[in-house]
């Protein structure tokens, strides 16, 4: 019998897989998905096994173990990982590593496979002596084989009556697998589907075709703010799951999930539907758990974050991605994936519908649109015929605020709450002040680690950098002049609180950023006091605008509009439209209109017209004159590399020696090379930063770049990471 042959990515930095011998003693074992523990160098791995070769290979090493009993992935799923791979220029074993649950990474078994008691009547016999026991045979002979917690809930101790039912022959005791679920206790929200409105029905009749197909079909389903594209996403899903077929549905942040677990688990729990949530929120267990659920097929509808674009989901017949343009999809480190793309690649495989949802689109995913290649599916309109808000801007050269409201904002508010309805306001900065300034020399207090100031938090009177957390107290003197005046310059979300603190004594105001909401629970604690409508003000970051809705909020201030629109990134302002659209979309959505105030001191820039005006159309069409004077998406396509150290001087000539050699590559091709330049945050935690942006109007001319790049990469010095990132969303 020949050896069998197993083709094997490791969980290493390795351009391509490995190949091993499969011992006879673990080939039965042996299935691909499954994790292996194998020998590389001097050190013992985890190894994924990808599939088997006929193909004699020399001088094989063996694998040591097999360390899982079922495969955690299915075979349709390597294609998928590989093609991933090699467009994102990574590791395939760290790509899988990245899509697999945490706690898998290591060459132990990973976390604790929990299981619980179930007892099960036997043949009927006399009847047990006991009236405790003869109450539980009772009970088991009505409900079948029960676990062990439902008896305690029924019985309270039970543990000997049943012991001594088990051993006189009534019962008999098995150990089954028990999940942890931790979105058990998230209550159903109330579901009173409605009639759908006409565009509704119209995308939902160009889906159901998509479906009834069995074909790749992406489709852009563009509806303003409260039009509906949840219950177009419920009736879509419901659909797929009628023609035999399972659904994912991924959300941007972590924090909306138990909104839309509620939405889905009230709709689909009297047809049966089995609903399983993914994230990397979830403790260890809990994702462990549920990643095996799906891959044994007994869940119908995965809903996740990010990371659930690799759930192993057989027979996938939709895939939703709500808020399509969120920046969350894009992974920031290691294996640099945008969810969104591969959703679009997996259902190109798999033959399923894609649904892209949004108010505000990528603007390279309406090009696509209008391009004709995704459908386009319009909802022009509110659910039940509400308006969308009045949006005013506020010219903060004519309108000057004493402290951070102008007079209309601050006039806004007191109304509303006299009217007893709820404000929420927009300021995307954490903190009492983004710096200390001395008013002697105008030094600031600097991050020693990153090229920024520190952020000044009252509360806790601590200056904090929040990017690396370095923190200290503030200094009483100036560290550059010693002056002995250090003044809170601009505001945050901090310094707003307080200042409706003292405008609305009698409010009840809520703060939602990062500070607040470190705490597990504290995120749902504000949604819920929303929701109750115990918290008369929100204030918070741009979490306030994450896709909440909040029918008792009929007025939305916008603190400070400009920040947003400039930053060096050429997408600022497609992310300042975003922003401002989708906050003033959280106003009216009940059945009060909603009104919108944006604070700016540049009311005539086009974003905030466009914003005002709620018109996507003419920011997209102004926007688009940009993009294709400078080259970049849709119009191009961009590659940036990223180059850090400890020492800046090798870091710079490490990025003049990748960047020189990339030009004579480029030479004579459509390829541009831009840079190497400082990072616009130059230093972050410690380390120099340099990055150069490879530019091209096709991805064939890039390819061709970044296939020389795992060579140009061995020649970066130590102490240097050379870091590609394929269609990167973040410049800073």
């Amino acid at each position: 019998m020949s050896d069998l042959i197993a083709r094997v990515a490791v969980a290493a930095p390795l351009p391509q897989a490995l190949y091993y011998r499969i011992p006879e003693s673990l080939s039965q074992q042996a299935r691909v998905g499954a994790r292996l523990r194998v020998p590389l160098g001097r050190r013992q791995v985890v190894g994924y096994l990808l599939g088997f070769t006929d193909q004699p290979v020399a001088r094989l090493k063996d694998v040591l173990e097999v360390l899982d009993r079922e495969p955690l992935f299915h075979e349709s799923m390597v294609a998928f990982f590989e093609w991933a791979a090699d467009y994102y220029c990574h590791p395939l074993g760290e790509v899988i590593r990245t899509a697999l649950p945490a706690g898998l990474s290591g060459v132990g078994k990973g976390p604790k496979i929990l299981s619980e008691s179930f007892f099960t009547l036997l043949l009927e016999k006399e009847e047990p002596r006991g009236a405790k026991q003869r109450a539980i045979v009772d009970y088991l002979r009505q409900h079948g084989a029960t676990p062990l917690t439902q008896l305690k809930e029924q019985f309270g101790d039970v543990y000997g009556s049943l012991k001594r039912l088990v051993e006189q022959g009534f019962v008999t005791e098995d150990k089954k697998e028990r999940n942890r679920d931790p979105f058990a206790a998230v209550p159903l929200t109330a579901d009173c589907p409605v009639e759908p409105a006409e565009g509704q029905l119209v995308a939902l009749q160009t889906i159901e075709e998509a479906l009834a197909g069995n074909d790749f079909r992406p489709m852009l389903l563009h509806g303003v703010t409260g039009s509906g594209k949840t219950e177009v996403y419920l009736r879509a899903v419901q659909q797929a799951l009628k023609l035999g077929r399972k659904a994912l549905v991924l959300v941007p942040e972590i924090a909306l999930t138990p909104q839309l677990v509620g939405r889905f688990r009230a709709r689909f729990a009297a047809e049966g539907a089995r609903l399983a949530v993914l994230h990397s929120g979830l403790s260890d267990g809990e994702r462990y758990d549920t990643w095996r659920t799906v891959a044994r097929g007994e869940s119908d509808i995965v809903i996740g974050a990010r990371s659930a674009i690799f759930a192993p989901i057989e027979n996938l017949g939709i895939i939703v991605v709500d808020e399509e343009h969120e920046g969350s999809y894009k992974q920031g480190d290691g294996f640099r994936y945008h969810a969104r793309d591969l959703a679009l690649l997996r259902g190109q495989m798999l033959g399923a519908t894609v649904l892209l949802g949004s108010a505000t689109p990528a603007l390279t995913t309406f090009y696509r649109a209008q391009q004709g290649q995704s459908e386009y599916l319009p909802l022009a309109d509110r659910v039940m015929g509400r308006p969308l808000p009045t949006v005013e801007l506020v010219d903060l050269s004519e309108q000057r605020p004493e402290g951070v409201l102008a007079e209309p904002l601050r006039q806004a508010l007191l109304e509303n709450l006299e009217r007893g309805e709820q404000s929420l306001l927009l300021l995307n900065r954490r903190g009492f002040a983004p710096f200390l300034l001395c008013v002697d020399c105008g030094a600031t207090v600097r991050c020693p680690n990153c090229e920024i100031t520190l952020t000044y938090y009252q509360q806790q009177r601590v200056l904090r950098c929040n990017y690396c957390d370095f923190s200290l107290t503030p200094p009483d003197t100036c560290p550059v002049c010693h002056g002995n005046e250090l003044a809170p310059e601009g505001a945050g979300t901090e310094r707003l609180e307080e200042e409706l603190a003292e405008l609305l004594p009698a409010a009840n105001i809520g703060r939602m950023d990062r500070d607040t909401t470190l705490r597990k629970g504290t995120h749902q604690k504000l949604i819920d006091g929303m929701a109750s409508r115990r918290i008369d003000v929100l204030v918070g970051t741009q979490m306030v605008a994450k896709g909440h809705d909040f029918p008792g909020v009929t007025l939305v201030g916008v603190v400070n509009a400009d920040s947003a629109l400039n930053l060096p990134d050429f997408r600022s302002a497609e992310r300042a439209f975003s922003l401002l659209t989708q906050v003033a979309g959280r106003a009216g959505r009940g059945e009060k209109p909603g009104r919108v105030l944006i604070q700016t001191y540049d009311p005539e820039h086009y974003v905030l017209s466009c914003a005002a005006g709620h018109d996507y159309r003419s920011f997209y069409d102004e926007e688009l004159v940009n993009r294709e004077m400078l080259g970049y998406p849709p119009f191009g396509h961009l590659v940036n590399c990223l180059l850090a150290g400890n020492d800046e001087q090798r870091v710079i000539a490490a990025a003049e020696g990748l960047a020189d050699a990339w030009q004579e590559l480029a030479d004579g091709t459509t390829v541009e090379i831009l840079g190497p330049a400082p990072c616009p945050l130059s230093r972050l935690r410690g380390k120099w930063r340099r990055q150069i942006l490879l530019k091209a109007p096709s991805r064939s001319a890039l390819r061709h770049l970044l296939n020389h790049f795992k060579d140009l990469r061995s020649r970066v010095p130590a102490g240097v990471t050379a870091t590609i990132d394929v269609d990167p969303i973040d410049m800073l």
